[in-house]
């Protein structure tokens, strides 16, 4: 409606003459026509992206131990060139080797973002921690990590195994 016709209530009861009808009806025409293909478009731009996405997860699935794996080749080397080493019966150089191949194991696990959890005289955590049992221990605070049975490792701050701990018990029992 033209502004002649809101502004005068009497106006807006009469029927507009057929140019200005027309004029109207193509002015809502093309504005219809300019929504449907910016819908169009945004559509097409969301299905775009929705594909890009599962793309790029099915990729870090594929491929995202990649960096592990490159970490990982070096201590497969070394374990390798160990068993060759072994039928010389070097014993010296075979232990030399396997210290060698544990720090590179220990390089690639840290080059992943795996770290080790080795409680050792920290208080007890369920959340990081599995109890095997717990032991009276009148030199350490109760509740707290007497021995490492097995290091635990977490991956940045996701647990992947727990360290299973004994844990020294209080004097009540």
């Amino acid at each position: 409606m033209s502004e002649d016709r809101q502004s005068d209530p009497a106006a807006a009861n009469q029927p507009l003459d057929s140019d200005a009808a027309l004029a109207a009806l193509e002015a809502a025409r093309k504005q219809a026509e300019d929504s449907w293909n910016k819908y169009l478009r945004t559509a097409a731009e969301f299905d775009n992206f929705r594909k890009r996405s599962a793309r790029d997860v099915d990729l870090a699935r594929k491929y995202g131990a990649e960096r592990l794996a490159h970490a990982i080749l070096p201590v497969r080397d070394s374990l390798a060139a160990g068993l060759a080493a072994s039928t010389t019966g070097d014993t010296d150089g075979i232990l030399k080797g396997q210290q060698a191949t544990l720090r590179l194991l220990d390089d690639a696990l840290t080059t992943a973002g795996i770290t080790e959890i080795d409680p050792k005289g920290e208080p007890f955590d369920p959340q990081k921690h599995e109890a095997l049992s717990m032991l009276p221990a009148p030199h350490a605070a109760p509740n707290t990590v007497l021995e490492v049975i097995q290091k635990g490792y977490q991956l940045h701050d996701r647990l992947l195994r727990a360290a299973k701990v004994i844990v020294a018990r209080g004097d009540d029992g």
